[in-house]
């Protein structure tokens, strides 16, 4: 019955049914938890190189819509659901999952017992895995995966190529973004809040960026290890003090590692729109986004400069950085979620705050 199968690098089979390319496709497996916008999801830079688990059984219900895109790209490697839906109820849509995954290329497995797969992501960690078709043997797709060799260039492939802009009315900050794998919606948060927007390519010098006068530099979030980009450390070692810093998810990592601190690889990461998160500054819980699967070492920050603002209530991993002189500072999640709550969004206002207090000082 079944015509695709997901094996992964411990043997273990997930079968199910093909829709969108046929192609074969080498992944790391991870899960989303999101109860909505897969769209976004699928448009999310970060994802790539990885095949995405969606733990919500009902996928495609709402179709695609020409508007909620949150990059050019369709990122992940692989997408695993339960049950797909190509009949979707939605005024807005203009197409369908299967549709959007073979223009992309992008190969799709459904009807799996995503509930299982799940579970073992959580209780054994994330890993490798061959999409393929159901008469591939085990032992073949064991030496493909082990024969395929881990990228290290993501943050490359999904970066822009060159700088563009986003203007807004009434503009009373320049931004200047890093774009290492960047969603759309954290332009749109920074021009509502009065910030005409320069995006240029993660390997821009930190030179290049001061000719430019930012009142402040965001690092985006972005794919893959943070240690694979050193570009993007270095250029944060140029401009630490001069401007306020601001990071996001691939970005609050690599702040850290700006500073001295280490990160580490999570057994499964943090995907979805429910993650519990504490302010130390305040004692509120935020409900947030997020989308990584690394995070920063705790026990690496004496010395650093930087200290802890936001925890993980689920595994005490650290959320959120701040700099002794208030100038940076970083979180792990994603507080322009699209997908996700609004808990968050006032980090912009306080980018901007901070920006203010910067040009007080000169």
């Amino acid at each position: 019955m079944y015509d695709r199968k997901l094996i992964l690098e411990d043997g273990s089979v997930f079968c199910g049914h093909g829709f969108g390319s046929r192609r074969d496709s080498v992944c790391e497996v991870v899960f989303n938890t999101s109860m909505a916008g897969y769209q976004e999801i699928l448009s999310d830079p970060s994802y790539t190189d990885q095949g995405v688990v969606f733990s919500y059984p009902l996928i495609g219900n709402y179709g695609i819509t020409d508007e909620d895109f949150e990059s050019k790209c369709i990122a992940p490697s692989a997408v695993i659901v339960r049950d797909l839906n190509e009949n979707p109820s939605n005024f807005r849509a203009t197409g369908t999952m299967d549709e959007l995954l073979a223009d992309n290329d992008i190969p799709g497995l459904y009807g799996v017992d995503t509930r299982r797969l799940v579970r073992s992501i959580r209780d054994l960690g994330s890993r490798r895995a061959l999409l393929t078709d159901a008469d591939t043997s085990v032992e073949k797709a064991l030496q493909m995966i082990q024969e395929t060799p881990v990228p290290h260039d993501a943050v490359r492939r999904r970066s822009s190529s060159r700088k563009w802009y986003s203007r807004t009315s009434n503009p009373q900050f320049q931004v200047v973004v890093i774009d290492c794998g960047m969603k759309t919606n954290i332009v749109r948060m920074l021009n509502r809040c009065h910030c005409n927007v320069t995006v240029v390519p993660f390997d821009t010098e930190a030179e290049e960026i001061l000719s430019l006068a930012p009142d402040g530099v965001l690092i985006s979030n972005g794919p893959g290890d943070p240690e694979d980009v050193s570009e993007v450390i270095r250029t944060l070692r140029g401009l630490r003090g001069r401007m306020p810093l601001f990071g996001i998810c691939l970005g609050h990592q690599l702040l850290a590692l700006s500073c001295g601190a280490r990160t580490y690889k999570l057994k499964f990461g943090h995907r979805g729109g429910n993650h519990p998160v504490k302010d130390l500054r305040t004692g509120k819980i935020e409900i947030t986004s997020q989308n990584h699967s690394y995070a920063v070492v705790e026990d690496s920050l004496p010395g650093t400069g930087l200290t802890a603002t936001h925890l993980n209530v689920l595994d005490n991993t650290i959320e959120g950085l701040c700099s002794a002189d208030g100038t940076a500072f970083s979180v792990q999640y994603h507080p322009e979620s699209a997908p996700g709550p609004q808990d968050s969004t006032h980090l912009f206002t306080e980018f901007t705050e901070r920006m203010k207090a910067f040009r007080g000082r000169q």
